[in-house]
């Protein structure tokens, strides 16, 4: 996907910053509808789709981190969460709930499109299926690798865009394990330890959708020292 064809959703309560960040994204491309506030972004998105929400997480009212819960259990688009500076438990807070990546302010803009590029890149596409589809199986769940779906039974477990990223990275290489860094590196991230950890709070999220009992997973696997595992049926 590119920017010509991907429709953001800024959310933000600081009007400068929310015309500031739609004049610099449409000027790159994107179409670009602006919230003021949780409230007017749910009213929006009752009856529009976006390929992205941008999202500051402190705003009066529901925050960002409450209201990305929310929408986690009805959509699956990618959200990257605004943060200020060191407030490392509301990053963690926001992944935890469902956002895809964070970027602490003050930040530069062409930070955040590189950010926002790196999420859409990491959208699987689904427009051609041509090919006979691949599933793996994790018990009950069975994960089609071309279609980027996961189904339980004939019910869709929803997938972030991260999850998603993290199924396919782990689908190509069943039963081998990947270390933090090498995942932090396929998702197109930065290197750091901070965003290590960001890996390590997707995979706990990604556990609870496939494993019976996430404290002691069967199928995504930590091998000690070597990273993480998958190890389909």
């Amino acid at each position: 996907m590119s920017a010509f064809d991907a429709h953001l959703l800024i959310v933000d309560d600081d009007e400068r910053i929310r015309d500031l960040l739609k004049k610099f994204l449409m000027r790159h491309g994107f179409l670009v509808t602006a919230a003021r506030d949780a409230e007017h972004a749910r009213r929006i998105l009752s009856g529009l789709d976006f390929d992205l929400i941008v999202m500051d997480v402190m705003m009066p009212g529901e925050d960002g981190v409450s209201l990305t819960r929310a929408l986690r259990q009805t959509l699956s688009t990618p959200i990257l969460l605004l943060t200020a500076r060191g407030e490392t438990e509301h990053r963690i807070a926001g992944l935890e709930a469902g956002a895809d990546d964070y970027l602490a302010k003050p930040f530069e803009p062409r930070e955040l499109l590189l950010r926002i590029n790196a999420i859409l890149r990491r959208v699987p596409d689904t427009s051609a299926q041509d090919a006979a589809p691949k599933f793996l199986q994790l018990g009950p769940i069975r994960y089609d690798i071309e279609r980027g779906e996961m189904w339980q039974g004939d019910q869709l477990v929803r997938l972030t865009a991260t999850e998603n990223q993290l199924m396919k990275i782990f689908a190509a290489r069943p039963g081998e394990a990947i270390t933090r860094t090498k995942l932090v590196e396929d998702l197109g991230r930065d290197r750091g330890q901070a965003q290590e950890r960001a890996v390590d709070v997707q995979i706990t999220r990604l556990r609870r959708k496939i494993e019976p009992n996430p404290k002691q997973p069967r199928y995504l696997q930590t091998v000690r020292g070597a990273g993480y595992m998958l190890a389909p049926d």
